[in-house]
């Protein structure tokens, strides 16, 4: 197998885009990978697009060909192909270009994600989002995203004494690192109060607790590491690419505290790159709710079980503590277009290695790892980046 690089990344603005299509957006993200990359189209032999649900939020299926076309490769008949795995979409997408590029199959391969979820009403988005928990088994007896993870949070605050000061301190923090990130959906400081006094979703979840609905595109270029320096002066190295699958339901989960697909995939993931979690320098994770941030940090073994509130409380998380984790913001406060959060962690994790994140770069960060998951667990991806 080949090793594999990013030669470019493109990402555009998260939020209610009334300006633009899906068509648009990601051709606007694509656009901006390609210069990036200084790749010409005619050098790119395959497309992988994450995609969550274009069929209910914009009534627009066949998303592989629409992308082509409006990417202009179309007329070049590249392989264009749409990957779903709920909002681990993206995170999938990438790791459908890595494997083609790592194969020889490919050379030039672009990883895109996309989601345009404010056309419909935020019921319609609802029920959209939550067809990626099990509709039999959940959804049909009224349970929603926020009130499985609620169920998660509170479980693991009887078991593991994680407070809700600690959840509310995932949304300060989060939000604080997306004032400085200029693509953020959300760009304001809010404060515990703030928090707590915002409407409750699913107790112990308030609204400021769980990620918002958001239209956004990013996109990502790939090629073996070999070719990489011919496009770009600093290209990042992916040292580690791995998937793992849960049940869909969180009823037949070993430990609904412990995400076992998060676990089993950054297992694969460290021991291909063959490096230990202590060795991470700056994470993008999926947070989905804070309580979901909580259980990354424990899962991808930054900490214990039980001690990621505790982590998050004593600044381990922020900017200038041991692991920076979400410097974008996050899904919390950048936005979580769901088919594309995967590649916009990679473009943020990219922007890191290479030096280029401004007010928010880590200094001397070498190593970074992105964390995508699918619904509550049933799908997660874990990839390890080095500069």
């Amino acid at each position: 197998m080949r090793s594999v690089s990013i030669i470019g990344v493109g990402c555009t603005k998260f939020g209610e885009r009334w300006d633009a299509s899906l068509r648009d957006i990601v051709a606007e993200a694509g656009f901006s990978a390609i210069e990036d990359s200084n790749v010409s189209g005619e050098e790119i032999s395959a497309l992988y697009v994450g995609n969550m649900s274009a069929g209910r939020f914009i009534e627009q299926e066949h998303i592989g060909s629409l992308i082509a076309d409006y990417a202009g490769l179309a007329r070049l008949h590249v392989p264009s192909t749409r990957v779903e795995a709920a909002c681990a979409s993206g995170g999938l997408a990438l790791r459908q270009a890595v494997l083609a590029v790592a194969s020889g199959y490919h050379d030039i391969v672009i990883a895109a994600g996309v989601e345009k979820m404010t056309d419909v009403s935020g019921g319609t988005a609802a029920d959209a989002l939550a067809s990626a928990a099990d509709r039999e088994w959940e959804c049909f007896f009224g349970a929603t995203f926020p009130a499985l993870y609620a169920m998660i949070a509170r479980l693991h605050m009887r078991r593991h004494g994680t407070t809700r000061e600690q959840l509310s301190m995932v949304a300060v923090k989060n939000h604080h690192h997306g004032c400085l990130n200029p693509i953020a959906q959300y760009q304001m400081e809010i404060t515990h109060e703030k928090v707590m006094k915002s409407p409750m979703v699913a107790d112990p979840l308030h609204v400021f607790d769980c990620s918002p609905l958001t239209d956004g595109a990013a996109a990502v270029i790939l090629a073996p590491t070999d070719m990489a320096k011919k496009y770009c002066d600093t290209p990042v190295k992916i040292l580690g690419s791995c998937q793992a699958s849960d049940t869909l339901a969180l009823h037949d989960r070993r430990d609904i505290t412990t995400l076992d697909a998060t676990v089993c995939a950054a297992r694969a993931a460290f021991g291909q790159a063959r490096i230990e979690p202590g060795q991470i320098d700056v994470a993008e994770v999926h947070d989905c709710f804070t309580i979901a941030e909580i259980l990354a940090i424990e899962d991808l073994g930054f900490v214990e079980k039980g001690q990621g509130g505790k982590a998050v409380e004593e600044g381990m998380t922020s900017l200038n503590g041991k692991l920076p984790i979400n410097t974008s913001g996050g899904l919390k406060a950048c936005g979580h277009p769901v088919g594309a959060t995967g590649i916009k962690q990679a473009y943020e994790i990219t922007l890191q290695l290479r030096g280029e994140a401004k007010k928010r770069q880590i200094d001397d960060a070498e190593i970074g790892l992105t964390h995508n998951v699918g619904g509550s667990g049933g799908t997660a991806l874990v990839h390890i980046f080095s500069r």
